[in-house]
């Protein structure tokens, strides 16, 4: 069956189109464009770039089974709704469900990104098989979705998983609006907001900026100055792999998952991370828990995100 996906994030969204099998996704074609405008626009954007995806394809709209939309928390599942999330500002109650059945007809389902990505790990990549797996986002914000015992975890409002938001420091990178957040130190925008605070420091004692001369590195340049030998570079890693560190301790232990699996920053990063992370892991953690648990990068790769707004369509589509 054909099933649409769309997957909105905070610094871009992507139009995709895939074929579904219960063994296998594969990819017809898929549009990108950077998130902005206004959530009318994105929608028109995302909805007619699919409508020209499937023409490409030669594909009548009427021969999909589903839309599926992937887009980060909070977010109302049942009644199709985004609700304002942090890196979405503006996006406050958008009918997105109602906007893509209104404009072909076909069934549509809304899925927190981490709950979306979390169910593709595990029908289709490293969690196959399993029955207790966590998937961590890791990218612009820092969401999780749960499987458990063999089902995805959505709680009563569809906000479960959204550990992005648990303050795991006392005055920390602000993110998911709240100063020391999980989200704030790990995450594409907290990594470069550690780095940030570590510059403005050296700055204040006359000291040059440690990253380059950057005064505002990203994620990706931060982690290429560690590599390079950046000590500065490398030590804003090591601290997100603290923090990191003690996030996963507190999902080991209260969940006792069988599989981690993360992708964004630390699919591309986790070198940098690790080391730091284990160290603050095996400290925290309960031992037989922590022994249970493997933490691994995404199987699906950078197209984690494509798997998982065509994913969210499965359950409805026809």
């Amino acid at each position: 069956m054909y099933i649409a996906g769309m997957d909105i994030g905070g610094t871009k969204c992507a139009s995709i189109l895939a074929e579904v099998t219960k063994e296998s996704v594969r990819f017809l074609n898929r549009t990108e464009f950077p998130t902005g405008g206004g959530w009318k626009n994105v929608l028109e954007r995302l909805a007619a770039d699919l409508e020209k995806n499937a023409e490409k394809a030669g594909i009548p709209i009427s021969d999909l089974a589903a839309v599926g939309i992937s887009c980060g928390g909070p977010l109302d599942a049942e009644r199709g709704l985004i609700l304002s999330p942090p890196n979405l500002p503006g996006w406050d109650e958008v009918p997105v469900c109602a906007f893509f059945r209104s404009r072909w007809g076909i069934p549509a389902r809304l899925m927190n990104d981490a709950d979306a990505c979390a169910v593709a790990e595990w029908k289709y990549g490293a969690g196959r098989g399993l029955s207790h797996v966590i998937f961590l986002t890791f990218g612009t914000g820092m969401g999780a979705g749960l499987i458990l015992n063999g089902k995805l975890y959505e709680g009563a409002c569809s906000s479960a998983g959204e550990i992005g938001h648990v303050r795991i420091g006392g005055d920390g990178p602000v993110g998911y609006g709240k100063r020391g957040s999980f989200e704030g130190y790990c995450s594409g925008s907290g990594i470069a907001r550690l780095a940030r605070i570590l510059s403005e420091e050296r700055a204040q004692s006359g000291k040059p900026y440690p990253i380059g001369g950057k005064e505002n590195p990203s994620a990706k340049e931060i982690a290429e100055a560690a590599r390079g030998g950046n000590e500065d570079a490398a030590e804003v890693y090591r601290e997100a792999g603290r923090r990191l560190g003690t996030g996963l301790s507190i999902l080991v232990d209260v969940l006792n998952p069988q599989m981690i699996v993360m992708g964004g920053v630390f699919m591309r990063s986790h070198d940098l991370l690790e080391d730091e992370m284990l160290r603050v892991m095996q400290r925290e953690c309960l031992p037989h828990a922590l022994e249970a648990v493997r933490i691994v990068p995404s199987e699906l790769g950078e197209r984690i995100g494509d798997y998982g707004a065509v994913v969210a369509g499965l359950d409805v589509a026809e």
